[in-house]
């Protein structure tokens, strides 16, 4: 199993800082090939938020480098890699709040990771950012923890109702300014003809899944410089469409 990848990040047509983190790393392994993805919205205010985002990303990049080859050598097992990143971002958490703490701000980030290796698909993901698996049809893994969603589960809100309420982008829980975290995680096969989208709210707002799903049609993306191609085309057209927050994507396709 190989990887194309390509990744796109823009400050947006409001915000002073980009808040984004965007993380994507390649090994070839004794087990074949690897990839991890990770995108971090961060909150906070000015530059807080990017900290916020940046350090949370800095967690997983390392973990990439020093702890997942001992557990590839275990062989990965799902639950054992569950308990790692748990403890990865309970330890960040702690370390954020610290910060905010001494320094009398609040800051957090979501979280939207997702690692293909040996034929399966891990993914943790905290707050609204989201994990996309694109083939003919457009599915989204993840469910937003938020206020909305929580109202449209409880049948209390449509979703044609959420897609106007003002209170869209409040969080249930994010790293480092929730007091209780609990991360959804989920695991399956790798779909080998598809392309796995790693996204931000800012990234999907005003555009609709099937626009995602045409444009990053796993059959044209042959190269990655057509995928970040298409990723810029999308974020433009976020911006063209007037979303005022930061923008930012990850795009895997999976070659068999």
């Amino acid at each position: 199993m190989d990887f194309l990848i390509a990744a796109h990040t823009d400050v947006g047509i409001r915000k002073k800082t980009n808040q984004d983190s965007v993380l994507i790393k390649v090994a070839d392994t004794d087990y074949g090939k690897v990839c991890l993805s990770v995108v971090c919205d961060g909150m906070g205010g000015l530059r807080k938020g990017e900290l916020a985002s940046a350090t949370l990303i800095r967690f997983f990049s390392d973990w990439f480098t020093n702890e997942l080859p001992e557990l590839l050598y275990n062989g990965l097992d799902g639950m054992e890699l569950r308990k790692n990143w748990e403890r990865l971002v309970s330890i960040c958490a702690r370390d954020l709040e610290r910060y905010s703490a001494e320094n009398q701000v609040k800051m957090g980030t979501t979280l939207a990771a997702l690692l293909i290796a040996r034929g399966r698909y891990y993914i943790m993901n905290i707050g609204d950012s989201r994990v996309y698996e694109i083939t003919n049809t457009t599915w989204q893994m993840t469910k937003d923890q938020t206020f909305i969603q929580r109202e449209m589960d409880m049948g209390r809100m449509t979703p044609e109702e959420a897609r106007r309420d003002p209170r869209r982008n409040v969080l249930l829980q994010c790293v480092g300014a929730s007091d209780f975290i609990e991360p959804e995680f989920l695991t399956g096969a790798v779909n080998t003809d598809a392309l796995y989208l790693l996204c931000c709210d800012g990234f999907r707002h005003v555009i609709t899944p099937q626009e995602i799903q045409e444009r990053l049609d796993p059959r044209r993306m042959t190269n990655e410089e057509i995928m970040r191609q298409e990723l810029v085309y999308l974020t433009e057209l976020n911006k063209f469409r007037r979303e005022d927050d930061n923008i930012s994507a990850a795009a895997i396709r999976i070659c068999p």
